[in-house]
């Protein structure tokens, strides 16, 4: 069973490896081989017959998922949509999101064929939306779509997991109409947004509001970017999801209450064993519980391995622990193949299966404290890779901020909250009272974790290990928590070393590694030399808690073991190009400033970007060429500052948002002198720049557009792509190929570009060329 569950998995995990689905006709291979396997008994049959199935049941699943594709000829286009809010919504900042199920849909009078379960915005003054209303809206929707950067989040994998295949918005001047608000369609998530409603209204303006949601209701929407930076330093962010740890808890719980009080009911305990009978309320306490979660995916994950050794107790059947968690891995397979792209399936099969390793044989009479803080230091070594391999970043206090955090959360808050919860449509006094002590011992909570996971020495960033560094780091786990001392433990010291100091590529003297990001309709830049890197703008700020400065810069600057900038420029004051710089500088040190852009030049945190401005750092020249004293009175595009970076292999051009204007001035001000290898195209290559006159002075080998994919400027301009593409130059943009690196650098095999969606791409991802 064991060894077939992980054949299993490992055919699962072999076809989230393609590029490409491979198409079903194969199938009619696979099949008579499995048949094979069987009946001929091979060698090791069990384990490439479950291999085998692993991959078809994998490859039939993402199949049915990838056919509900939106068709691309409606694609951006309005289409009538009707159809039920599948999920509680969320409102912030104007901005209605939520999950639709269509059931019907029409384009220009004809009905079409769409995905069933689309995300959706609706911005501005709309009517309150509740889950399991029926709306007939005017919708535009795209295919998923999201950035792709070194480092970064993979929203379109997000998507594809929690079967989401289109995203979009509602059309606000639409004749959007609600048909029905009956209390039958989806019931859970009506109750679910009720009792949301009355949190609101028990804890108002309480700072731990979200966090108590997240840990009743599975709703974490409302977790300040503060609070889930504090959770990710102590390692600790687990505990805001309801996974196996809180069900489990909840389970419990009711099991030992009902154990006792069932065992002293006389003739009921004769006609039913008081342990059934606590299994049997334990499973429903656990059920009523994840349906309060909504039902999400991990909490169904979480809901199967409780189930597996409720069922256990229930049937009588003593289960070694690796076996109950082999079919609890099995069925969650079975259920949902998809979830091995999640990180929090390998964390939490991960921490269960280290737990059972780490603390068989151990003696009795060792303290509890002993016990609980080896459990903690088991996870905290043990998933060390999977959290370098995820996240690129391991808490080093999570041991010691989890001995204290998990039983205060778990035997403490949860229970406190669901009866405070429970209590407050009955005593509303008394469930007042129990959730304001549930809140305020969240908030004793998190100023102990502020105070251990102060910045400097809670975190450790690494780098997404290799498969080598991976293999070495799970051999030097198991020495250092399985082998006794005296017998070799100090070798897993040794086996971890690859991934403590695995070491990225950095430029010789001389070399420029160029990398343009993709931040959708924005523009941010890095370029690395031997010892020094400047970041070029910051992409655009989507929200108050969203912005491409942390969402895409430092996680890529992470992956390349870049702690500190040297010089952040940023060319001026728009959007999509200062839009990160506060997030950018409140997490990293930033040695100079230089910009344009008047509110950082007010607040004294950088100075203004001037012609003629210079400096060098490892036999690379960087020169500031506009704007000058005389193109102040210019407008705000055209006093981007534009940067000019050679080096002994080539260079770049850097010319922020400047137009037409600005590009003559830079002609009469440098005859002949600004030639570039790259040219990131001014204005995210708008119809009012790249004048010929300006393509005709850089002579580009290769123009990178920044823009976004199916932004409503159509940027790049098709005349501009057109003038680029006469002039025999490469052209290649973000939108359609990620985030695009460069070396320029003496060995011609390291030279790029290339593009990160093609060297990242899965079977998931959207792919069309330019």
């Amino acid at each position: 069973m064991r060894s077939g569950t992980i054949a299993f998995l490992a055919g699962i995990l072999a076809l989230q490896q393609f590029k490409e689905l491979p198409e079903l006709h194969w199938l009619a291979l696979i099949l008579p081989l499995m048949t094979a396997v069987v009946y001929f008994r091979y060698c090791c049959f069990k384990l490439i017959l479950g291999g085998l199935a692993g991959f078809v049941w994998a490859w039939i699943s993402a199949h049915w998922l990838l056919a509900q594709a939106l068709p691309a000829n409606i694609e951006g286009k309005n289409i009538v949509i009707t159809g039920y809010i599948a999920a509680v919504p969320t409102y912030k900042h104007h901005l209605w999101q939520f999950e639709f199920d269509i059931k019907q849909a029409s384009f220009e009078g004809q009905a079409v064929t769409l995905p069933e379960h689309v995300r959706l915005n609706w911005h501005g003054q709309v009517p309150k939306l509740s889950a399991g209303d029926q709306w007939r809206l005017i919708v535009r929707l795209k295919r998923p779509h999201g950035f792709m950067n070194p480092g970064g989040f993979d929203y379109e994998q997000w998507l594809f997991s929690h079967r989401i295949r289109a995203t979009g918005y509602v059309r606000p001047d639409g004749d959007n109409t609600l048909l029905s608000s009956r209390v039958m369609d989806y019931p859970v998530q009506r109750l679910r947004q009720h009792l949301q409603g009355r949190l609101v209204s028990l804890l108002p303006d309480h700072p731990m509001q979200g966090v108590v949601s997240a840990l009743i209701l599975g709703i974490r929407d409302n977790i300040s970017p503060q609070q889930w930076q504090l959770f990710r330093q102590t390692g600790t962010n687990h505990l805001v999801a309801i996974s196996g740890l809180h069900i489990g808890l909840v389970a419990g719980l009711v099991f030992v209450l009902v154990r006792w009080g069932w065992a002293r009911m006389g003739r009921l305990a004769l006609r039913l064993a008081a342990p059934k009978a606590a299994a049997i309320a334990a499973l429903m306490a656990a059920s009523v519980y994840a349906a309060l979660a909504g039902w999400s995916l991990p909490t169904q994950r979480a809901m199967i391995m409780v189930a597996v050794a409720l069922l256990a107790v229930l049937y009588k059947r003593h289960i070694q622990p690796s076996y109950g968690l082999a079919v609890a891995l099995g069925l969650v397979l079975l259920h949902d193949p998809l979830a091995v792209l999640s990180p929090g399936f390998w964390l939490s099969f991960g921490a269960v299966g280290l737990i059972f390793l780490g603390m068989q044989g151990r003696r009795n009479g060792v303290p509890w404290w002993d016990k609980w803080f080896r459990v903690q230091w088991i996870v905290g070594l043990g998933l060390l890779p999977l959290l370098l391999l995820f996240f690129q970043q391991s808490s080093l206090v999570s041991p010691l901020a989890n001995f204290v955090a998990v039983p205060v959360v778990s035997l403490l808050v949860v229970p406190l909250l669901l009866i405070g919860i429970l209590l407050s449509g009955i005593f509303l006094p008394v469930g007042r009272g129990l959730l304001e002590l549930g809140a305020g011992l969240l908030d004793y909570l998190t100023d102990l974790l502020a105070f251990l996971g102060q910045p400097g020495f809670a975190t450790w960033t690494g780098i997404v290990p290799d498969i080598p560094a991976l293999a070495f780091s799970v051999l030097g786990i198991v020495f250092l928590l399985f082998v006794p001392l005296g017998r070799g433990r100090w070798l897993g010291i040794i086996f971890l070393l690859p991934l403590l100091f695995q070491k990225q590529d950095v430029p010789a003297d001389g070399e420029i590694y160029f990398t343009l990001l993709d931040v959708g309709q924005g523009l941010a830049a890095v370029v690395q030399t031997r010892n020094h890197t400047l970041v070029f703008d910051t992409g655009p700020r989507f929200s108050p808690e969203f912005d491409t400065g942390a969402a895409v810069l430092i996680p890529f600057l992470r992956s390349r073991q870049i702690q500190r900038l040297d010089t952040l420029v940023v060319s001026h004051g728009d959007n999509d190009h200062i839009g990160g710089a506060d997030s950018l500088l409140a997490a990293i040190p930033v040695g100079q400033v230089y910009t344009s852009a008047q509110p950082l030049l007010d607040d004294n945190r950088a100075i203004a970007c001037r012609q003629g401005q210079h400096w060098q750092w490892d036999g690379v020249q960087f020169n500031v060429l506009h704007p000058g004293a005389g193109d102040l009175q210019m407008k705000e595009n055209n006093q981007s500052c534009v940067l000019a970076v050679a080096g002994r292999y080539g260079s770049v051009l850097l010319p922020g948002d400047i137009e037409q204007e600005a590009e003559r001035r830079l002609i009469e001000k440098y005859p002949g002198k600004l030639k570039s290898t790259i040219l990131v195209a001014p204005h995210h290559g708008s119809k009012t720049s790249s004048s010929q006159a300006f393509i005709d002075a850089v002579k580009p080998d290769y123009v990178f557009f920044p823009t976004g994919y199916r932004n409503r400027f159509h940027f790049p301009n098709h005349n501009i792509v057109l003038r680029y593409q006469q002039a025999g130059i490469g052209l290649y943009d973000t939108a359609h190929e990620g985030a695009i690196s460069f070396k320029l650098a003496e060995d011609p095999q390291s030279i790029g570009p290339l593009f990160f969606r093609q060297s990242a791409l899965r079977y998931w991802h959207h792919n069309s060329g330019y």
